[in-house]
């Protein structure tokens, strides 16, 4: 279910809020032994230079992300501001769409066209524009950016997806 909001943009949940970390396992030691949340998925993505981990929590997720390549902006932002908050991804009805009113209401975007992520098209948007917030956008499967990207149906390519036991 999705809300219009000020200037026309549909923003629907709280898709997931992602947490960086020095080591996966370590991590899913807490998240998923300890607090017994479940692994969705664990899914290493080498152009990012990271490993993700998916954990649904009711109608969101916690995303773990381990830089694996130190070269990265994510790798460079673990070492200067330690473990922990990373971003926050919300849901929206049309990606494209809304990166356009985004950016003619003045929000700096990193992405300026909707591309690939491991749960769909993404678009980020910078901090400076979001008071110092890094901020996802993610959009509702089978929206219009899902079939321009190449997903199939409504489901992120399985092929991808490595799931934890």
């Amino acid at each position: 279910m999705f809300e219009t909001l000020a200037g026309g943009l549909e923003m629907g949940k709280v898709h997931h809020v992602a947490l960086i970390v020095r080591d996966l396992d370590s991590a899913l030691t807490l998240w998923r032994d300890r607090l017994g949340l479940p692994v969705e998925l664990v899914l290493p993505i080498e152009s990012d230079g990271v490993t993700i981990a998916f954990l649904p929590v009711g109608e969101s997720k916690v995303e773990l992300v381990q830089p694996t390549d130190p070269t990265t902006g994510v790798a460079r932002f673990l070492e200067s501001r330690g473990e922990g908050f990373h971003h926050v991804c919300f849901e929206v009805a049309d990606l494209a769409l809304a990166l356009d009113r985004l950016g003619a209401a003045g929000v700096q975007r990193i992405d300026e066209a909707p591309r690939r992520g491991a749960e769909g098209p993404v678009a980020f948007l910078h901090p400076s524009s979001c008071h110092g917030v890094l901020v996802e956008l993610i959009e509702a499967p089978g929206g219009p950016a899902w079939r321009s990207l190449g997903f199939e149906g409504s489901k992120v390519e399985e092929g991808r997806r490595h799931e934890l036991g």
